[in-house]
């Protein structure tokens, strides 16, 4: 791997960092390839050819990976666990959840415990496809 490959590399990883930790933020894509040093179109095509999905799809998918965590483990409200993960809009929210995890926040709450088990083992369990399309069931 050639030297400008790993800085390439390198602040993709410090930018994908930044979306990890401000998650909850209002984060753009603008910004966050200032974060990588890269002008906002390389970005968005260095970033899909590393991680398989666009920023923007990557930050929704982390928003909603941590909205299932706190619909399992809290009682608060839907639209209050929207708008504690960064979503501006209860619509969307739901949207692209239900687009993600194949099913309505309410829906999963609904049979969804905390699970007495490693964290580490809950989290490779319920997260999300890197896809993040969920499965369409087939019609017979």
């Amino acid at each position: 791997m050639s030297r400008a490959v790993e800085d390439q590399n390198r602040r993709l990883l410090r930018a994908r960092d930044a979306m990890d930790r401000s998650y909850a933020e209002p984060l753009d894509v603008p910004a966050v390839a200032r974060v990588a040093l890269m002008s906002e179109a390389h970005f968005i095509r260095t970033f899909r050819e590393t991680f398989g999905e666009t920023p923007h799809r990557y930050l929704q998918r982390r928003r909603v990976e941590r909205a299932m965590f706190m619909l399992r483990q809290t009682d608060r409200s839907v639209t209050e666990i929207c708008f504690d993960v960064g979503f501006t809009s209860l619509g969307s929210f739901s949207r692209t959840f239900s687009a993600i995890v194949g099913e309505s926040p309410s829906a999963y709450r609904s049979h969804s415990s905390p699970e007495a088990v490693p964290g580490c083992f809950t989290m490779v369990w319920t997260r999300p496809s890197s896809f993040g399309e969920a499965k369409v069931a087939a019609v017979d």
